[in-house]
């Protein structure tokens, strides 16, 4: 049985928690813009302070409204700041956040709320309000449904001189690494979905984790603009450690706005999934064969795989440099405009980014970092840092965490992002678990140095007539598949009329 671990690089106090860091940001770097807010066609700054004393507002008054410390509270919306606020409010008043994506059909919405057995459920609009009153006679422990779209969250926050901020403290002395933060629900392949339970160590963690990754997220202009869907962890982690590591955050949940949001916002780092750098790359590509500039563009496509393929094999030549050099002033400089012109790095997840493109935007100055993970490890349980990256891999497994390949293949995780259990299915959490080790279903190899490649499913399995168990093929080329952004959203696009 192959098995690689990495040595810890940083523990989590077992007395932490998630809204420590927005009172410790506040007190710090009071005035720091913590989040870039979208109102009308500007960006309204949002300071540390003001979101301290924001969620402090939000917090009291759903304690006012009858929120007990460990209740479920739903947030059921697109990618805004408002999803943020409600986050970390319901965490500072001692709740689990239970996540919906906004396109949930009411059967859906209904199984997430009635099996969480949540309490209460913010939504986005009125049609959401409308979707949760149809099903509502069906999740008995629903009392309240806040509408962000009607101003129910100001409403809330007015209530907040009903609360002292000491009951605020109270809430805060419950609370603990091991404490339930999230209960996030997975798609699944057969049957309902499931509830993978997050703790607040769990996040932290990888929030502490991602300046490993990304060192840039802890420079003083740090930022990232959100726009993959918060119902899902691969958003939901990023929230999380740009708010832990002090980087400006923004969202936008209009993906035709996208290209034009990322020109205004200037995001230093970028987290998507595959589909949006395939967009940008063949948008680029089409827009030059169209202009009659295609075969520029083509050359300067192999000089930048050239270029990131040589940083591996003892760097480029002095041609190739020189190469290098000029079409970074005539293509490259273009296409990192299009993505806001700030971004060096990116983080992408969901799918297969595909050896080469991974080089051609590491060519163009944009290193595009893959991992692996599933909801179940908290999203990474394997990384590529910067300083060691192998284009084609999902890195290694993330500090303090390990991976094995066990019987038929299947890697199996073992870390501090692993989560608790599944909520209310311990049949479910038996058959996962195995003495420590999450058992992924996913196929793999890891090479002598711990870099995971993925080669498959287990449920993909053939059986040959020699007894042998092989991929099939189409399983076999999703090598680096990964499960940190929602198949709803790989399709997300970008406009090819707007990228150079």
């Amino acid at each position: 049985m192959q098995e690689y671990s990495t040595p810890t690089a940083f523990e989590i106090p077992a007395s932490a928690a998630l809204p420590d860091a927005v009172g410790e940001h506040a007190r710090s770097t009071p005035d720091h813009v913590a989040f870039s807010r979208r109102v009308g066609g500007s960006w309204v700054s949002v300071t540390s302070k003001e979101f301290a004393e924001q969620v402090s507002a939000l917090a009291r008054g759903m304690i006012a409204a009858g929120v007990q410390a460990g209740d479920r509270v739903g947030i059921l919306s697109k990618t805004r700041y408002e999803w943020s606020l409600a986050d970390y409010a319901i965490w500072t008043a001692g709740g689990v956040a239970v996540p919906i994506y906004e396109t949930s059909s009411d059967e859906q919405t209904q199984w997430i709320l009635s099996d969480s057995g949540a309490v209460a459920v913010v939504v986005e609009t009125a049609a959401h309000q409308a979707m949760v009153d149809s099903v509502r006679d069906r999740v008995p422990t629903l009392r309240e449904v806040w509408q962000i779209d009607a101003g129910d969250l100001d409403g809330l926050a007015a209530r907040a001189p009903e609360v002292p901020e000491e009951r605020l403290t109270e809430r805060r002395a419950a609370l603990s690494a091991d404490t339930l933060a999230t209960i996030i629900y997975t798609s699944g392949t057969t049957g309902r979905p499931k509830g993978c339970e997050l703790t607040h160590g769990n996040l932290l963690y990888v929030a502490e984790l991602a300046p490993t990754v990304i060192p840039a997220m802890r420079a003083d202009a740090a930022s990232s603009l959100l726009f993959l869907p918060l119902a899902h962890v691969f958003a939901r982690i990023i929230q999380v450690s740009c708010v832990q590591n002090g980087a400006r955050l923004g969202h936008t949940g209009d993906l035709a706005q996208l290209l034009a949001d990322l020109g205004t916002f200037q995001p230093t780092f970028l987290v998507a999934v595959p589909r949006v750098f395939e967009k940008v790359y063949n948008g680029a590509r089409q827009k030059a064969h169209a202009g009659g500039k295609g075969a520029i563009f083509d050359r300067a496509e192999r000089v930048a795989v050239a270029w990131s393929k040589a940083q591996d094999t003892g760097g480029p030549g002095l041609g190739l440099n020189l190469q290098h050099k000029l079409f970074d002033t005539l293509v490259y400089g273009k296409l990192r405009a299009a993505m806001g012109g700030k971004v060096e790095y990116a983080l992408s997840g969901g799918a297969p980014l595909g050896e080469r493109l991974g080089h051609f935007f590491r060519g163009i100055g944009v290193t595009i970092l893959e991992g692996y993970g599933l909801t179940e490890t908290t999203g990474p349980a394997t990384v590529s840092g910067p300083e060691a990256l192998k284009v084609g891999t999902v890195g290694r497994p993330a500090p303090g965490s390990a991976v094995r390949i066990a019987e038929y293949g299947e890697i199996q995780v073992r870390g501090p992002q692993v989560f608790t259990g599944y909520w209310n299915n311990p049949q479910a959490t038996a058959e996962t678990m195995r003495d420590g080790w999450f058992a992924t279903g996913d196929i793999g190899e890891i090479d002598a140095e711990g870099y995971v490649t993925i080669t498959g499913r287990i449920k993909e399995l053939i059986v040959t007539s020699g007894g042998k168990n092989v991929s099939p093929p189409s399983s076999r080329t999703r090598s680096g598949r990964t499960r940190w952004s929602a198949s709803a959203w790989s399709s997300a696009t970008t406009s090819p009329s707007s990228a150079p």
